[in-house]
């Protein structure tokens, strides 16, 4: 699942290389994913409009066109975007294609079929974006503001963290890292923190996140189609060494995903499944 790291090298990098191009062409191979908030032909407020920005808002990408047209790529569990050479043959059949007359294309592919692309006059029309909480990673996110949203918030931490509408941009991958970095167990329950509890869990959430996108600056580059996770401490380690104690990953496959975490490091009663 693409989360705020991923997302945002990969808005960068397209604002790099697609702002000023105009679109030449849509091909909607697999009509799935998209949904056409204008209604009508799709092509008609995108071909001949040129990019004007690329940005990221939570685990959202936001496309602004000259035509005044939006187009807004929320990759779910399994999406991804490829930029390539127009004339560049590429691996499997994407679903939606963009060419420009830069000659590059911009492809997104979905092997779940979960994600969604919205062409959209107005992004207040695009589900899921207005209500999203503030960016993880935003400079207005104080630690004050972020414990007094915490309190609002019941069940377990690594829910409330993975929840959009309490901050935007985390996702299981990094929810794990952030967790263990804190020292805190995944299923514990908001309400058993403390304040120094919720100080480091908010301090490593932005240490953990910008320390990842520091890292996949210097390593995606123009192939934002892959997802680099070789460097996450736990997540996706189970039964690996903890690189901080020794003790094998533990990997609990609950909520319908899965969770690593160092049992030694982050002590907490198990749940049962």
């Amino acid at each position: 699942m693409p989360e705020l790291p991923d997302l945002q090298v990969i808005a960068e990098f397209l604002q790099r290389e697609l702002v000023g191009a105009a679109v030449t062409q849509v091909a909607v191979l697999k009509p799935i994913v998209l949904r056409n908030l204008y209604g009508g032909e799709v092509a008609a407020p995108l071909v001949g409009a040129r990019v004007s920005a690329v940005e990221r808002r939570g685990k959202f990408l936001l496309f602004a066109l000259s035509s005044g047209a939006r187009w807004v790529v929320n990759p779910m569990l399994a999406g991804r975007l490829r930029y390539h050479e127009t004339s560049e043959r590429v691996p499997g059949r994407p679903f939606v294609r963009l060419s420009f007359d830069n000659g590059s294309t911009l492809s997104y592919s979905d092997p779940k079929s979960m994600g969604k692309v919205y062409l959209t006059p107005a992004l207040e029309l695009v589900p899921g974006l207005s209500g999203l909480g503030p960016d993880a990673l935003s400079g207005e996110l104080s630690l004050e503001t972020f414990a007094a949203r915490l309190r609002r918030h019941h069940g377990e931490l690594k829910g409330i963290l993975t929840n959009q509408q309490f901050v935007a941009g985390i996702g299981n991958a990094y929810a794990d890292e952030i967790l263990f970095c804190a020292r805190v167990y995944p299923f514990r329950k908001r309400n058993t923190l403390n304040s120094e509890d919720v100080s480091r869990v908010y301090a490593c959430m932005r240490s953990v996140l910008q320390s990842a996108l520091d890292t996949l600056r210097q390593r995606v580059g123009a192939d934002i189609h892959e997802e680099i996770r070789d460097f996450l401490l736990v997540h996706g380690r189970g039964s690996m060494p903890c690189p901080r104690c020794g003790t094998a990953i533990s990997e609990i496959h609950a909520r319908q995903r899965v969770t690593s975490f160092c049992r030694q490091c982050q002590p907490g009663t198990l749940i049962r499944q």
